[in-house]
């Protein structure tokens, strides 16, 4: 039994006849005749009464048929309208996995500005530490992710968003403020509020304070970064972290970036999705948003304490950058 003779039939039986039936599947008479009766020996029993002069009068086979075929047309009909809605982005479901700073900071602009074109999209977020982002990749939970940390592996491939940098933070009252710089070997004696015990952030200040050999007194561990702002500005300790989640405060004078050495500060921002051909539209066109918005997203970087942000990285020249590392 094919959707091909269960079409005919139904236009047979809603268009009155044999020929009725041909113009609206755009046949001839003689194959839908055909195709009737070919659905008819399959079923074993007659579909329509043939004994009647009367346009067409089905049997109860028939008028059971009938009732299942028109539903099946139905939702093929339904299916074919959804397929349609979803290749042309006016339905889909779109899953986003982003480590805390960046679903905080940035995911917000990148989810609205998507969202102004394709308002039909529903989009589910999810936050959590970059090895569970990239093992819900793997496993298909999530189409694509907002990392600062990305695997070397050919399950992946990566673009850019925008490059950001690890800044060290202290309250305005904090002595350090005065200091031009620091090293990590200055800090044994501080305290040190710092991020869960699965963030790449927190192992990578773990394994600077082991590499020159300096304690590492956690005063408060696996905070949130709103949270870890708001006990730096009351002088409970410092902090490692990305400079896009102080910038307002450090302008305010909220929060001070404290020049220091022994870590590596360039942090760079990544979406990373699975390397197949099976992605969604909707992950396709997030991905087209993210290109476009990362030529106006800013690169933040601090030179001497102070923080510094050009709008468009690709406004940004090589005197700029020269400027920027040897301010005058």
């Amino acid at each position: 039994m094919e959707l091909m003779q269960l079409e005919m039939f139904v236009a047979a039986v809603e268009e009155g006849s044999v020929h009725g039936a041909a113009g609206r599947v755009c046949r001839t008479q003689p194959a839908v005749s055909m195709a009737l009766k070919k659905l008819e020996q399959e079923i074993g029993s007659p579909l329509f009464d043939r004994a009647g002069r009367i346009g067409i009068q089905l049997t109860p086979a028939g008028d059971l048929l009938y009732s299942y075929a028109s539903r099946l047309l139905a939702i093929r009909n339904e299916a074919h309208a959804a397929l349609e809605a979803l290749s042309k982005l006016q339905q889909g479901h779109l899953r986003i996995g982003s480590n805390e700073s960046i679903s905080s900071f940035l995911l917000p602009k990148l989810t609205h500005t998507f969202y102004e074109q394709y308002p039909n999209i529903k989009i589910e977020t999810r936050c959590a530490n970059s090895e569970q982002l990239i093992l819900e990749l793997k496993e298909r939970k999530i189409d694509l992710a907002l990392l600062a940390y990305v695997p070397e592996s050919s399950e992946f491939e990566k673009q850019p968003i925008m490059q950001d940098e690890l800044v060290l933070i202290a309250s305005p009252r904090h002595r350090l403020v005065q200091e031009q710089c620091v090293h990590i070997r200055d800090l044994g004696n501080e305290s040190i509020i710092i991020e869960s015990g699965s963030s790449s952030l927190r192992e990578q200040v773990v394994r600077a304070f082991a590499h020159y050999g300096t304690p590492l007194n956690i005063r408060v561990e696996s905070a949130t970064i709103d949270a870890i702002k708001r006990m730096v500005m009351m002088n409970t300790g410092v902090s490692f972290v990305p400079l896009m989640c102080v910038r307002e405060e450090a302008a305010r004078g909220e929060l001070v970036t404290v020049p220091f050495e022994g870590l590596s500060k360039e942090r760079t921002l990544w979406v990373v999705r699975r390397k197949d051909a099976s992605h969604s539209h909707a992950t396709k066109a997030f991905m087209r948003t993210i290109k476009k918005e990362a030529q106006n997203l800013p690169l933040i970087q601090q030179e001497n304490g102070v923080v510094r942000q050009f709008p468009q990285r690709s406004a940004l020249t090589t005197s700029n950058r020269r400027q920027l590392r040897n301010p005058r």
